[in-house]
């Protein structure tokens, strides 16, 4: 259950689009929101006190484009590097969805330009839902997971099954992606896709809902199949499991694999066309 959310604003208006987006739908409608913006140091105090000033500004506007009851919106001015005061918020807060805008940067341009929403997703274990800049948000209306045989997979169709049992004329999309590196892509958007063992797996929960659902099983790069999937059917939210394969005693360092771009999950952040939900 998504109780608190986390908003990070940057003035872009995107991430408020995306939680309005949201607040539509029943599931997220009982929820706190934590609206967040972040002003980094200056050099001088005159400097600080105008960026102070324009981020207020900024969080003021961003209070008051969301269709939230005020009683339920905590506004939080804070000074730091973002990269880092966004975890310690979502930490205090204790969020159960963290909203990022994200300019889809690859894994080297990310580092080299100090990407925030590349360090969170880097280092949070909490749910993030990434929207970029370049990706016009839509009513939700289909959901895609990316199905497989892990925790956070089921995490993720549980997660959709709830979202889309409370859309009016909500689709969910079913789809596996079978890795194969070397050979051939192939998409099977027919019944024969709901033969696939997993993908047989989730049709029998979603079965059970009355939902709406169509299935697509594919076989190529897991990465780009999804991405390509999610646009030939103009999914308006994708969520995927992220697995967070860091051993307890390493939860404060970065994690390789999506820090050298090599997970599933770094490459869809960064190509989808689509709002990205990652779920741990």
């Amino acid at each position: 259950m998504i109780n608190k959310i986390l908003v990070a604003v940057a003035g872009r208006k995107l991430c408020e689009q995306m939680l309005n987006m949201l607040i539509d739908i029943p599931y997220y409608q009982q929820a706190s929101v934590t609206v967040l913006h972040v002003i980094q140091p200056q050099a001088s105090a005159e400097a600080m006190s105008a960026k102070l000033e324009k981020g207020g500004k900024i969080l003021a506007e961003a209070v008051k484009s969301l269709k939230v009851a005020p009683e339920k919106i905590n506004s939080r001015l804070k000074q730091g590097d973002p990269k880092d005061i966004v975890c310690q918020v979502a930490n205090e807060e204790k969020s159960d969805l963290i909203i990022m805008g994200s300019r889809g940067l690859g894994k080297l341009q990310a580092i080299l330009e100090n990407s925030v929403s590349q360090y969170v997703f880097q280092l949070t274990s909490r749910p993030m839902l990434l929207v970029k800049d370049d990706v016009y948000v839509k009513k939700i209306r289909n959901v895609m997971v990316s199905l497989n045989q892990s925790q956070e997979a089921k995490n993720s169709l549980d997660l959709g099954i709830n979202l889309v049992n409370q859309i009016p004329g909500g689709k969910l999309i079913l789809s596996y992606v079978q890795k194969d590196i070397g050979g051939k892509s192939t998409q099977d958007y027919t019944s024969d896709a709901e033969k696939e063992p997993i993908i047989a797996e989730a049709v029998a929960k979603v079965k059970n809902m009355s939902i709406k659902y169509r299935c697509v099983a594919a076989k190529g790069k897991p990465g780009p199949e999804i991405c390509k999937i999610s646009q030939e059917l103009n999914v308006d939210l994708l969520i995927l499991g992220s697995p967070d394969r860091r051993p307890s005693m390493a939860k404060s360092l970065v994690d390789l694999d999506r820090l050298l771009g090599n997970s599933l999950s770094d490459y869809v952040r960064v190509y989808a066309s689509c709002p990205v939900l990652l779920v741990r």
